[in-house]
């Protein structure tokens, strides 16, 4: 993705999951991606859980710093997350992931967002984790 292009739904799907290898391997599927707004849903495979079979507080994390990120991308274009705090309030367990991410805070420098991941069973969602993050757009460096 180019650092002035912001992220569309369709680039994500196309271009930045594809080429996101872990991104791609927890078969992430993108369904929001606008004004600061992203949602996405990864599937809760038996390879993604712990030992008392909830997914992983990893799994967990990455869905919710993609949210974050992908939300902060449709504003500012290519960001990488500088920092997040996470807070896992459930097990995770059921049929997928859902991260919603959302721009609280967006400048040319720096992108404040939260997020929220439910664990989904039918169709219940169950509030598993919070997040808070802190997003820098990402500028290439300067040819010398």
């Amino acid at each position: 993705m180019d650092d002035r292009q912001v992220a569309t739904l369709e680039m994500m799907r196309d271009q930045v999951i594809p080429n996101s290898p872990f991104t791609a391997f927890l078969g992430t599927e993108i369904t929001v991606c606008s004004d600061g707004v992203a949602e996405l849903e990864v599937s809760i495979r038996k390879d993604l859980t712990q030992h008392h079979g909830f997914a992983h507080g990893a799994i967990v994390g990455c869905v919710a710093d993609n949210a974050c990120t992908w939300a902060a991308a449709s504003i500012v274009g290519d960001v990488v997350t500088t920092e997040y705090k996470l807070h896992l309030l459930a097990p995770a367990v059921g049929e997928k992931l859902i991260g919603r991410g959302r721009v609280l805070k967006a400048s040319s420098r720096l992108v404040i967002a939260a997020g929220d991941v439910h664990a989904v069973t039918g169709e219940k969602e169950k509030h598993v984790a919070t997040v808070l993050a802190t997003i820098i757009p990402v500028t290439k460096p300067a040819k010398s």
